[in-house]
């Protein structure tokens, strides 16, 4: 019998001059453990007058986690920090009570053609965590835990699964790990996981219970417990998941809180610009409410 509870498929969605595959929030299905949002960006070719430009906003409640597989994007933020994100590497910036932040094509790429291809992720923060002091890290590939099982290969990126931990500062019980693998093998590691589970495939296929699943989708799993698959030749998937919060989570624009009192505190934060800003910025994205006024 299938493990699969729910196959949510990505759905275009402009975030400005940008057109992404949204995957999570779904109408049937919010979050999965604490991550409450997922944007496939690309793959996508840019020309020498095509750049990735999304000026500062704002974000509350929630830690965002941008993992790229292609090209290169230059983070800014109200903290001061300006870290060129490049390909395996894991930018990980918690709002806490809040901050801003901007994400652009570095200067040295905006004249020539780039492609560029990712994962942008919220994960949302334990309610006692809600209110922190904003916080930033940046790790390295090199950092993060890997090895092989099976025949396939196994990166932590972020929490703690099999025993290993990655260095990124998570707050609450949670895992995102990637596979690869060259040639047909069959996984079995559902032992190694708990909480809320889903499997999402970037490249190739796997075969689950007689049915073959292709690329940009995620599949929710109805026991993490009995996560069991194939996947087949040059295949990479994603497992991601945790402890679910007792509480719900109301998501408005960029803002992620257990209130929606919180939420509605944040958007006039944001349109009195009280927010800390990004220096040497000047630009920002209006509310969404103001823009359609």
């Amino acid at each position: 019998m299938s493990n699969i509870k729910l196959i949510i498929e990505e759905r275009a969605s402009d975030i400005g001059n940008f057109i992404v595959g949204r995957l999570l929030p779904f109408r049937e299905k919010r979050m999965v453990g604490p991550f409450s949002f997922i944007d496939h960006m690309g793959p996508v070719q840019l020309n020498d007058h095509e750049n990735l430009d999304v000026p500062p906003h704002p974000h509350i409640g929630l830690s965002t986690l941008t993992y790229l597989f292609e090209g290169s994007i230059m983070h800014k933020d109200s903290l001061g920090n300006e870290v060129e994100i490049k390909p395996g590497q894991v930018n990980w910036m918690t709002a806490g009570r809040g901050i801003v932040h901007s994400e652009r094509t570095p200067g040295y790429l905006r004249h020539s053609e780039k492609m560029l291809h990712g994962l942008q992720i919220w994960v949302s923060l334990p309610k006692d965590k809600e209110e922190m002091a904003p916080e930033f890290a940046h790790i390295e590939e090199n950092e993060m835990p890997v090895w092989e099982q099976d025949g396939v290969a196994f990166k932590l990126i972020a929490g703690e699964a099999f025993g290993r931990k990655s260095p990124v500062p998570v707050f609450s019980p949670l895992y995102f790990i990637e596979l690869k693998s060259k040639d047909r093998q069959k996984v079995k590691i559902g032992e190694q996981l708990y909480g809320e589970s889903a499997l999402y495939i970037l490249e190739g296929a796997i075969e689950n219970d007689g049915n073959i699943y292709e690329p940009k989708r995620i599949m929710i799993a109805k026991d993490s417990q009995l996560c069991e698959f194939e996947m087949q030749e040059n295949t990479t998937v994603y497992i991601f998941g945790g402890e679910p919060f007792p509480e719900e989570r109301f998501i408005y624009w960029n803002f992620v809180a257990s209130s929606r009192e919180r939420i509605e505190e944040a958007k006039k934060q944001w349109l009195e610009q009280s927010f800390p800003p990004v220096p040497g910025e000047t630009e920002f994205v209006p509310l969404p409410e103001q823009r359609a006024k």
